[in-house]
């Protein structure tokens, strides 16, 4: 096994110079070359295989996690993008044709080319300490540009063992690690920075975001939110306890797109609060603080917090409530709240709480869901097609699972980020390379052209307004009522006609008198 190496947080007055040297490495044009980045991601996979017992140990040290949770959200999650990334770069680093140009315009061959952003900066997470670090770290070596990591400091172990990784099997001058808290990440934000990609909480988005307003530079944030679940009367309860339940013990509920909360219609309410207890039961035979398969709280401070929010609430403990500090445990707690605006719905608990309020009907949900966070990362309906397309087309989100919890953010080809307060931007399979990614656009104009590009230079004229016109000037497919005109093929389609069954009938009467006149030649010719 390979040991775990000790967390140091990296010198404050070091920072400037690491950070210096790694952009220094992206203006030597080293990362450019799409060999050199396929060269760094096949060595980062053997990386995290070759330091896949040390990653199940640190996660397990850090947050309690489990070897299957971290084998499924960690390690592998982040050797299959490296391989999905492998297999699709050459392709998504083409130049792409402009799509929709004139006639004219593809002689100036207008294209674009796909260039990396630079140096970037990525901010992990503690709760998925592995995925929530290497994940954007992998895209941006794809993309073709240095980096510079600066893991949780909350999951201390975990940030260790990536630091030991990128300096053992990357090339150090383009990728590199900076450990610390709130001092250091203050110095690193002090950089400059070509991006910025932070996976955390909303109010340390804010910090960021105003931070790299100051220069201007882009960013991507991935935050959190109060997300809702809603179960119709129509739903089936067990399925919706069943993977409610998952969705919010996986990592002890420390996952940023787990509902924060159930909105259930009242008719159906005492089946599913049955089929929870099911469903725990199932999960955890023994209960949860024996099981394997349930982890703990990341640190004391955060248990303190939860601790804090559910003693708050003034609803009714339906399950569970135990606690144990010594262990950072919390059982899986549901609680029926009265209203919208008990603690527990007016902030993200991000934990193993489960509050339910029980509503009228599908509006009222609708009406709280927008009400208690208008745009949370997800949101999980569960009812029939016709209440959860109701649901989706009456809210937002980032993305959403209709009948799940959070299935979307798993898979890994569909892009993943928030909306509004929940985050900007966004990233996983091609979004991801677009990510860091420029969209450089270009034109090439060639010698032969100048006699057409007479019309441009001055002195200007009626005759060049004319001529520039005839070539450039579109013609309205609409009339001054906003109505769409029918275009020649749409014409004769419809032989004019105002709508599509006046059109057929049209047909109707062309085709019967031409098998009429037909059969009248026809007639004609054996008089």
């Amino acid at each position: 096994m390979t040991s775990i190496p000790a967390f140091e947080h990296t010198p404050i007055d070091k920072i400037s110079n690491i950070c210096g040297d790694v952009r220094n490495a992206f203006l030597s044009h080293k990362t450019r070359p799409i060999e050199f980045r396929l060269q760094q991601l096949r060595k980062l996979y053997w990386g995290l295989k070759d330091h896949r017992e040390a990653i199940v140990e640190a996660c397990k040290k850090d947050i309690g996690k489990s070897s299957f949770e971290t084998y499924l959200t960690e390690s592998s999650w982040c050797e299959n993008d490296i391989i999905f990334m492998c297999n699709n770069l050459e392709a998504w680093a083409k130049d792409e044709k402009a799509p929709d140009g004139k006639l004219m315009d593809t002689a100036f061959s207008p294209r674009i080319r796909k260039e990396p952003l630079g140096t970037v900066l990525v901010i992990g997470a503690y709760n998925f300490p592995i995925q929530l670090s290497l994940g954007p770290v992998i895209v941006a070596i794809a993309a073709g540009c240095t980096v510079v990591l600066k893991p949780s400091e909350n999951a201390p172990h975990a940030g260790a063992v990536m630091q030991k990784i990128l300096a053992e099997y990357l090339d150090p001058t383009c990728y590199t690690t900076i450990q610390g808290a709130v001092p250091e990440t203050t110095a690193v934000l002090d950089q400059k920075w070509d991006k910025i990609f932070y996976t955390g909480s909303e109010a340390v988005g804010k910090i960021i975001a105003k931070k790299a307003a100051e220069t201007l530079t882009p960013i991507t944030l991935e935050l959190g939110g109060r997300n809702p679940a809603i179960v119709t009367k129509n739903a089936d309860p067990r399925l919706a306890a069943r993977r409610l339940m998952w969705a919010k013990c996986l990592n002890a509920g420390q996952v940023c797109v787990s509902q924060n909360y159930t909105l259930i219609d009242k008719s159906i309410l005492p089946a599913f609060i049955e089929q929870v207890k099911k469903a725990l039961g199932e999960f955890f035979p023994d209960g949860p603080q024996k099981s394997a398969d349930y982890g703990r709280i990341v640190n004391k401070r955060q248990f303190d917090r939860l601790k804090k929010l559910l003693e708050s609430t003034k609803g009714t403990i339906l399950h569970g409530g135990h606690m144990d500090e010594a262990d950072l445990y919390i059982e899986p707690t549901v609680v029926q709240v009265n209203d919208e605006h008990d603690p527990l719905l007016a902030d993200e608990s991000f934990g193993p709480l489960i509050p339910v309020l029980a509503v009228n009907d599908i509006d009222e949900a609708i009406r709280i869901a927008n009400s208690v966070h208008d745009t949370p990362l997800g949101i999980y309906p569960f009812g029939t097609t016709a209440e959860t397309d109701k649901i989706l087309n009456q809210t937002r989100s980032g993305g959403a699972s209709v009948n799940d919890g959070f299935y979307h953010a798993s898979i890994p080809t569909l892009q993943f980020g928030g909306v509004g307060t929940s985050g900007q931007g966004a990233y996983r399979g091609r979004a991801s390379f677009e990510c860091f990614t420029h969209r450089r656009s270009v034109t090439t104009t060639p010698g032969w052209i100048e006699g057409l590009l007479d019309v441009r230079y001055p002195p200007y004229n009626m005759s060049k307004q004319k001529q520039f016109a005839r070539l450039n000037e579109a013609t309205p497919n609409f009339d001054r009522q906003g109505r769409a005109k029918a275009s020649w093929g749409g014409w004769l389609i419809g032989l004019g006609a105002n709508s599509k069954g006046s059109g057929l009938v049209r047909w109707a009467v062309l085709i019967a008198l031409a098998y009429a006149t037909k059969h009248y030649m026809q007639r004609t010719s054996k008089l």
